[in-house]
Order: structure tokens, then C-alpha cells, then sequence
């Protein structure tokens, strides 16, 4: 049983940065790939960065350029490095982990969440 607890959100004006950090329980972190999700109120669950055993990243449109994905097997830990900070990037944003050589951008492809930690963007 894999468990996540991500940290590292917070409020920010419009063009600010944070980094979110999501730490697992298990040392078996590196056969787990990995996915960063968000939720705003009234609105569906949204991939926003995933990546794999290997560390090769992908981005959803809305954040490329903008936010950085990276893991450290050794530290057990996922990071979600945001620049350029929108109020459209207000949600509460979940780290999530799957089992699998292969992330994907779809939620229920992945087993294990974390609780999630609130960022707030103002303009």
C-alpha cells in the first residue's frame, strides 16, 4: 500500500511560483509512475503533468512552459515546479501513482492518491 502526502501549496499573486512536493511511503517508489492532477470547485478532475519510471515528463497545453515535473527515487518524492502562476490555476492539485511503466493523463487509470494541497492564484 503505497501512501502520498503532497506539501507545498499555498496562496500566490498572478505571475508568482510555488513548488508542490509529494513524498511516498515506499521504497519501491521507482517501479511507480506518477501524475500530478488538479480540481477546481465545479469542475471535473484534470490531468496537468505525468511522468514515467524513467523520468521522461509530459505536460498538459495549459501548463507547458509554465510548470516542471521531476521525481527523486531516492528521496521517494515527486515535485511540481509552477511559474507564471494564473488565477486560472486555482484548485486543489493531487499527486497520484500507478503501478506501471506507462502514466497516463486519464484519473482512474491510477491507484494510489494523495490528500492534495490547495493552491490559490489572485490577481
Amino acid at each position: 500500500q503505497l501512501t502520498l502526502v503532497e506539501s507545498g501549496g499555498g496562496s500566490v499573486q498572478t505571475g508568482g511560483s510555488l513548488r508542490l512536493s509529494c513524498t511516498a511511503s515506499e521504497s519501491t517508489f521507482s517501479q511507480y509512475s506518477l501524475g500530478w492532477f488538479r480540481q477546481a470547485p465545479g469542475k471535473q478532475r484534470e490531468g496537468v503533468a505525468i511522468i514515467d519510471r524513467s523520468s521522461a515528463p509530459q505536460y498538459a497545453d495549459f501548463v507547458k512552459g509554465r510548470f516542471t515535473i521531476s521525481r527523486d527515487n531516492a528521496k521517494t518524492s515527486l515535485y511540481l515546479e509552477m511559474n507564471h502562476l494564473e488565477p486560472e490555476d486555482t484548485a486543489m492539485y493531487y499527486c497520484a501513482a500507478v503501478h506501471s511503466p506507462v502514466p497516463l493523463f486519464h484519473d482512474n487509470w491510477y491507484t494510489y492518491w494523495g490528500q492534495g494541497t490547495q493552491v490559490t492564484v489572485s490577481s
